[in-house]
C-alpha cells in the first residue's frame, strides 16, 4: 500500500474516542501527517540492531521475577506453588519497558502502570456499552472516574518527563533512549522549547506520546507470555522440547499469538475518498477485521485450526498456512506494530528462562475466560501449579 493511501485510511473516530482517555493523540489513535511524524521519531528505537541491545537489560529485569517464583516454591514447602503469573509478567514487562525506553524501571514508575491498568479496565466496562449510542460519554459516575485517572497518569508522567530532562542535562549521553527522541521530536516539530515555559500543545504531545508508549510497550507482551504459559502448562510435551532446545520457542510464540492474538480486531475509515485497487472507497466507510476468525479459519489454517500445533510454523509463516497476509497478530502493512521486534526477543527470552528453571501446569484455580479489555487476555488471570525443573 503507498504512503499516499495509508494515510487516507486511519483509526474509526467512533472507536478512537473511546480511547482518548489512555492514549490522547498519541501514535496508537492519531491519524494522517501527524501519525506519520510521530512514527518517525519512535520507530527507530524498535529497529532490531537497537532491540538486540537490549537484551542485557531485560535479563535483569527478569531475574526478580525468577528470583520470586523460587520463593513461592520455598515458602510452599519446597516441591510444588500455586501462583498467579499474570501480574509478575506485567511488572517484568513494565520493567523492561522502563529500562529500554524511559532510563527508568518498574519501581520508579510503578503508580503509572497501576493507573493505567485501573483506566484500561475503567474503559473496558464502558465499552461494554457499545450498542447504547452516547452513552459512553454522559457524565456518569465512571465517566468522571476515568477524567480523574487520566489527569493523575498525566500529572505522573510529566512528572517523570521533566525528571528525566533534568537527568539528561546533568549527564548528558550519546545512546538516547526513547524519550528524549519524542523530547527532540517535539523540538522539530515546533511543539516543544528547551528553557522556556511550554505551552499546552508541547505538553500534550510529549505526555501523549509516552502514555502510548507506557501502555502497549508492556501490556499486549505480558499478555501474549501470559497466553504462552497457559499452552505450554496445558503442553508439557512442549515444554520439554524448548527445554531442550530453546529454538523451538519461537514457533510456540507463534502459535500461541495465531490462537490468542492480544488484538482483537483491526479497524479502518476512510479519511477522505481513496481507491484501493479497483476499489472505490467512500469517505466514512469504515472496515473491520477479526483477527480470531482469520487466525482460526480452517480453509486458511487446516482442519486442526484450533488445535496447539506450534510445528505448524517449522517452516516460516508461509509454511504455516495457504494466506500468509492472514497471519496478523502485529497487524500488517504501514501501520504494523511498531514493537514487533522487541515484543518477539522479550517473549523468546522470558519464555526461555521460565522453561529453563521450572516445570508447570494449570492449577484448579484456572478459568479459562479470555476477555477483551482493550486488548485479550485471561479474564480471570493465570493461575499454574509450578516447580523447580530438574534441568534449571
Amino acid at each position: 500500500m503507498s504512503q499516499s493511501i495509508s494515510l487516507e485510511l486511519g483509526k474509526p473516530s467512533y472507536v478512537t474516542k473511546r480511547l482518548e482517555p489512555m492514549l490522547g493523540n498519541g501514535i496508537l489513535r492519531s491519524n494522517g501527517q501527524f501519525w506519520a511524524r510521530q512514527r518517525k521519531i519512535v520507530a527507530p528505537e524498535f529497529f532490531m540492531d537497537k532491540v538486540k541491545g537490549m537484551v542485557g537489560l531485560m535479563l535483569v529485569s527478569a531475574q526478580p521475577l525468577l528470583r520470586k517464583w523460587e520463593g513461592c516454591i520455598d515458602a510452599q514447602g519446597g516441591l510444588v506453588a500455586e501462583i498467579r503469573v499474570d501480574e509478575d509478567l506485567r511488572c517484568l514487562s513494565a520493567d523492561v519497558i522502563s529500562r529500554a525506553c524511559f532510563g527508568s524501571s518498574y519501581s520508579k514508575g510503578k503508580l503509572i502502570f497501576s493507573k493505567l491498568r485501573l483506566l484500561q479496565k475503567t474503559i473496558s466496562i464502558q465499552s461494554v456499552l457499545f450498542g447504547v449510542p452516547t452513552f459512553g460519554f454522559l457524565p456518569t459516575r465512571k465517566q468522571k472516574e476515568m477524567s480523574n485517572l487520566e489527569r493523575e497518569i498525566e500529572s505522573l508522567i510529566w512528572e517523570a518527563v521533566k525528571k528525566r530532562e533534568q537527568e539528561c542535562l546533568g549527564a548528558p549521553s550519546a545512546e538516547k533512549d526513547l524519550m528524549q527522541m519524542i523530547l527532540e521530536g517535539a523540538i522539530v516539530n515546533g511543539t516543544h522549547s528547551s528553557g522556556v515555559s511550554r505551552d499546552f500543545s508541547s505538553k500534550r504531545f510529549i505526555v501523549d506520546n509516552c502514555k502510548n508508549i507506557y501502555f502497549a510497550g508492556h501490556e499486549a507482551t505480558a499478555v501474549a507470555a501470559s497466553w504462552c504459559l497457559m499452552l505450554l502448562a496445558l503442553h508439557p510435551d512442549w515444554q520439554a522440547r524448548v527445554r531442550e532446545e530453546a529454538a523451538q520457542v519461537t514457533m510456540v510464540i507463534q502459535e500461541a499469538l495465531r490462537l490468542y492474538p492480544p488484538a482483537a480486531f483491526v479497524s479502518r475509515e476512510a479519511l477522505d475518498e481513496t481507491q484501493i485497487g479497483h476499489i472505490s472507497v467512500p469517505k466514512g466507510v469504515c472496515t473491520w477485521t477479526l483477527i480470531p476468525t482469520l487466525h482460526r479459519d480452517p480453509d486458511i489454517w487446516g482442519s486442526d485450526a484450533n488445535e496447539f500445533k506450534p510445528e505448524r510454523f517449522a517452516n516460516g509463516v508461509s509454511g504455516a498456512c495457504k494466506i500468509p497476509q492472514t497471519y496478523v497478530p502485529f497487524g500488517l502493512g504501514p501501520r504494523l506494530c511498531l514493537g514487533r521486534n522487541f515484543a518477539m526477543v522479550e517473549l523468546k527470552l522470558v519464555l526461555a528462562l521460565v522453561v529453563s528453571k521450572f516445570t508447570f501446569s494449570l492449577s484448579p484455580k484456572y478459568r479459562h475466560s479470555p476477555v477483551f479489555r482493550m486488548i485479550v487476555e485471561p479474564g480471570d488471570g493465570l493461575h499454574i501449579l509450578i516447580q523447580r525443573s530438574k534441568l534449571g
